[in-house]
């Protein structure tokens, strides 16, 4: 650990994670030791968020924020230690077994979407591994439904979508799997400040009004804290300061080393 990071003091035990969680814990990660190929990029990491709690990484870049995402989902190597979904182990599980039987989305950072498809024909490709393709037309559906800004386009390529609308249909097509957690991976990157703030707003309806259990990494520390109820300050792979949204854009080191202050 680098000196300016010294002052973060000691790590959070994994008994004040927890208390950071009450009640009934959702995603659980125990002791994990996870990277790429033979490198390890987490070390002994705790995770602990509940139903419809949402929980923010932040950190420098190289720290792991993307890396628990990615374990989460099973696109790292993981070494030792467990991965919980309402005390079911999930470790092994592969990514489609993780979206499929467990209701775990992932949402990508990159621009995802098909350009020369259809607003519809991406939605549906959330289905892409749903036996039944009537479920998948019935969630694009109500997703048209509730998103005036993808249905008024939905026979348009996405092309034609605004930075912040083609967030919204990345975040929508995974809802077509129905899942309970969505792991969201830089949602502001790459957008003007009026887009940014309209997909933290359906982030945080999906939270409040749609019962989904959010956990995202975001490079802009303080928006990310200002929407999340948790926040874990991730410093080499490690957990370095841990609380409540709130509390970590009060503290005045998180403040210094992320946020600017």
């Amino acid at each position: 650990m680098t000196n300016q990071y010294e002052v973060l003091g000691k790590a959070p035990t994994a008994e004040e994670l927890k208390n950071l969680a009450p009640d009934e814990i959702h995603l659980t990660i125990k002791n994990l030791n996870a990277g790429y190929g033979k490198m390890e990029i987490l070390h002994n990491f705790d995770l602990f968020v509940k139903k419809a709690q949402s929980l923010c990484l932040i950190g420098p870049n190289g720290a792991g924020k993307s890396t628990i995402l990615h374990s989460i989902y099973g696109f790292t190597n993981i070494f030792s230690g467990q991965i919980e979904l309402d005390g079911k182990e999930i470790t092994n599980l592969t990514p489609a077994e993780k979206l499929k039987s467990v209701g775990i989305a992932y949402i990508l950072q990159d621009n995802s979407v098909f350009p020369d498809m259809t607003v519809e024909e991406n939605l549906l490709m959330g289905g892409y591994i749903k036996e039944n393709t009537d479920e998948s037309y019935q969630e694009a559906e109500r997703i048209f439904e509730k998103y005036e800004r993808l249905r008024n386009r939905r026979n348009q390529p996405a092309k034609v979508l605004s930075g912040g609308e083609r967030r919204l249909l990345e975040i929508s097509r995974a809802l077509v799997m129905k899942p309970s957690v969505l792991l969201v991976d830089e949602p502001s990157i790459g957008l003007e400040p009026r887009y940014i703030e309209m997909v933290f707003e359906i982030l945080r309806d999906l939270q409040v009004n749609e019962k989904k259990t959010i956990i995202l990494v975001e490079q802009n520390a303080k928006k990310g804290l200002e929407f999340a109820d948790i926040g874990y300050v991730l410093v080499s792979g490690q957990t370095a300061i841990a609380g409540e949204g709130d509390d970590l854009l009060s503290n005045p080191d998180v403040g210094r080393l992320f946020l600017g202050g």
